[in-house]
């Protein structure tokens, strides 16, 4: 069964590192030399590459990954001269012995793209880039808020117990915005509280599962009565279509 490793970049991104049978792939690296440093240590051989989107945390690392191993890059094919095996909304491809089904999911850049596997792991799994986070979503800086919404209502749809592999360590910061929106979640407010003490103890919050996303993300709660409620009755309005409050929601955390 294949197993994920997290590989820690900057100062808060995952890079993902998937290995099975001696071999692996790894997810958005942005930096080789953690990789590199990994891979070597784990005596494994690297075969492949993952790109959810062309931002430089993302894809930094393929020249010198390049250089190191020849490995094989999927990808949205015009986010990076490496990327020589397009991956376009569902294609499935098939790395190191996993299968993966491609899911386009624009809005963080229009293009975003995510990598689901149904049932070779220990559960669902996704590799989701900057699209859905762990208690948030990715900023704007390319697609438009209708887009995003789309994007996250088609990660929402999948099993609830998949495991979110996003990109960044993010999820303190999230869940006190996603606090002020909705202080009234008893299961937000827990969450909050174990990530505070995970965070203390200098523990990874990621990954989550879309089961907690779903009852504790705010954007992904757009469709829920009692948080679409509450937001109306606090801004004196009659009502918000989904994509609307989606939009209202990242407005305010953009500048929260």
């Amino acid at each position: 069964m294949p197993i994920v490793h997290r590989i820690h970049a900057f100062s808060d991104n995952y890079i993902w590192c998937i290995e099975n049978n001696g071999d692996c792939a790894l997810v958005d690296p942005g930096d080789a030399a953690p990789c590199i440093e990994f891979i070597e240590k784990k005596e494994l051989k690297l075969k492949a590459v993952l790109i959810t989107h062309h931002h430089f945390d993302h894809t930094g690392g393929l020249d010198d990954l390049h250089d190191y191993a020849a490995p094989v890059v999927y990808g949205p094919i015009k986010s990076h001269p490496r990327i020589t095996q397009d991956c376009t909304e569902g294609k499935n491809v098939e790395v190191i012995g996993c299968n993966f089904q491609v899911m386009a999911v624009p809005g963080h850049t229009l293009d975003h793209i995510a990598f689901f596997n149904t049932d070779q792991f220990n559960q669902p799994t996704l590799f989701c880039g900057d699209t859905l986070f762990a208690g948030g979503c990715g900023r704007l800086f390319e697609g438009t808020p209708a887009q995003m919404h789309q994007s996250l209502q088609s990660l929402a749809a999948l099993p609830s117990n998949t495991l979110v592999y996003c990109a960044h360590e993010y999820t303190e910061a999230n869940l006190r915005f996603a606090l002020s929106v909705e202080p009234q979640n008893q299961q937000l407010q827990q969450r909050a509280q174990s990530v505070a003490k995970m965070r203390q103890s200098g523990e990874a919050t990621v990954p989550s599962s879309l089961k907690t996303e779903l009852e504790t993300n705010p954007f992904l709660r757009v469709n829920v009565t009692s948080f679409k409620t509450n937001i109306t009755n606090n801004d004196n309005v009659r009502t918000y279509s989904d994509a609307e409050l989606f939009a209202e929601i990242r407005h305010r955390k953009d500048n929260f």
